[in-house]
């Protein structure tokens, strides 16, 4: 499969046979812009707030993902969990949607805005995954070491940093969001930055630790 970050949550999984999962997209925000539009085979929402659901950015027939059931397109199969953007059940930010997403032999969890560490019954739910991408720049989500604390939850092989401060955003992104450092601290494995992933199952070990991405 091949990763490539679109900058804040937004990614697109492609898999071996082509099949295309756009992630949670956007249009413009504090600095990203998304290069729009973008053909998808499947469009996955997390959560219905205005940086994570321009579905719009998206091009083609494509299945839409956002509600916490089964999905399954071609090669690729989905599955999505009920959480919260917060700490007190949704009630300052609302629900979330933790993704599992199965293809090419891997599991990939996308964790959208998840605010709240799991619960045992939720890790075991969702269950391990190779690759887990987390938010990891805090206020509105989960902060540094709460991100690597899911990432250890979910017995992720590969984590991916995202929602966190970049160069690419404007002056207001900087003060909302904190850098990366401090998940990669919690986390204590070693970092690879790459500008996509290209990744399979055998492959997977290359990359154990943090991985962290170029924003495109």
């Amino acid at each position: 499969m091949r990763i490539k970050w679109f900058g804040h949550s937004s990614f697109l999984i492609t898999s071996e046979a082509g099949t295309r999962v756009l992630i949670d997209p956007y249009n413009k925000f504090l600095g990203y812009r998304m290069p729009v539009p973008i053909e998808s085979d499947i469009v996955v929402v997390t959560h219905d707030h205005g940086d994570h659901n321009k579905i719009k950015a998206a091009s083609g027939d494509y299945l839409l993902v956002n509600e916490p059931k089964e999905y399954s397109r071609g090669d690729v199969s989905i599955s999505g969990f009920k959480t919260f953007h917060d700490k007190v059940n949704g009630k300052k930010r609302g629900p979330n949607i933790i993704f599992r997403i199965r293809m090419d032999g891997l599991t990939v969890c996308h964790c959208g805005d998840l605010g709240h560490l799991l619960t045992e019954e939720q890790a075991k739910d969702i269950g391990r995954s190779d690759i887990v991408i987390v938010p990891v720049g805090g206020r509105m989500t989960l902060d540094g070491a709460e991100a690597a604390q899911v990432a250890r939850q979910l017995q992720a092989t590969v984590a991916i940093p995202m929602h966190y401060r970049t160069k690419a955003l404007g002056l207001l992104g900087k003060i909302v969001f904190a850098k990366a450092d401090k998940f990669i601290q919690a986390l204590g494995q070693r970092t690879t930055e790459v500008d996509t992933l290209d990744v399979g199952k055998e492959g997977l070990s290359r990359y154990a630790g943090v991985v962290t991405m170029q924003y495109e």
